[in-house]
């Protein structure tokens, strides 16, 4: 079973909708425009099917090998209870050597941080554009992955010279605060940034922020303790 069990995690699931939907609302956005991402890295599959069967269609982990085998058992136990598979984001950090089995494991990568990995994805694509979202520091902070925004020109250009990727957007993880206002200037930045290069996707926003982060312009959040509860 899950750790909240199934109705929880569906009552979760609508209020995290409902908050999507007043940011949405106070910026004049339409929700749908809002792909909400369920960060399930540390949750087994049984909450993930849960979120599933509440309407959740996207998941995000953050390390490679984790996600493998819990890719296997959410489509086991989903397709007994008549459920589509979801849609895998790899959300964190990918090292080199991982690239190979996370091309063919993830619709979606995005900590994409430099342009060697973006070499490295060309070299193991599958057979069709592995989709790919840069990670920018905005914040320049010391401990976080992620291209300066100086470094930025340089890998798109990059990405858009390979064949094998195909670069879809921006992402982002801000500072931790207390108030999220104080966050927002790093998703404007971002947004801004996606624009002077002419980037549609941005992913930006977790649980303490993705309200903010939506009103600047996100349109993919990643969201888990306020789905899952607690990490374990």
């Amino acid at each position: 079973m899950s750790v909240l069990g199934s109705g929880e995690i569906a009552a979760r699931v609508a209020a995290v909708r409902e908050r999507v939907g007043r940011a949405c609302a106070r910026v004049g956005r339409d929700p749908a425009e809002v792909r909400l991402i369920a960060a399930s890295k540390t949750f087994g599959p049984e909450a993930v099917v849960e979120a599933l069967a509440a309407g959740v269609t996207d998941f995000g982990e953050n390390r490679v090998q984790e996600a493998l085998g819990k890719q296997a058992a959410v489509a086991e136990l989903a397709a007994v209870r008549g459920l589509s598979a979801p849609t895998w984001h790899l959300v964190g950090h990918l090292q080199s050597n991982k690239a190979r089995a996370a091309v063919g494991a993830f619709a979606i990568l995005h900590g994409i941080d430099s342009v060697r990995l973006l070499d490295v994805l060309d070299r193991w694509a599958p057979g069709r554009p592995v989709r790919v979202l840069l990670e920018v520091n905005v914040a320049g902070e010391p401990t976080k992955f992620g291209l300066a925004p100086s470094e930025l020109p340089a890998a798109v250009a990059r990405a858009r010279g390979l064949v094998g990727v195909e670069l879809v957007g921006l992402m982002t993880v801000a500072p931790r605060v207390a108030d999220p206002e104080e966050v927002r200037p790093v998703f404007r930045r971002l947004a801004a940034l996606a624009r002077d290069h002419g980037l549609r996707e941005l992913s930006m926003g977790m649980t303490d922020d993705f309200e903010v982060a939506i009103e600047e312009g996100a349109s993919m959040v990643r969201v888990g303790r306020a789905i899952f509860g607690g990490r374990r």
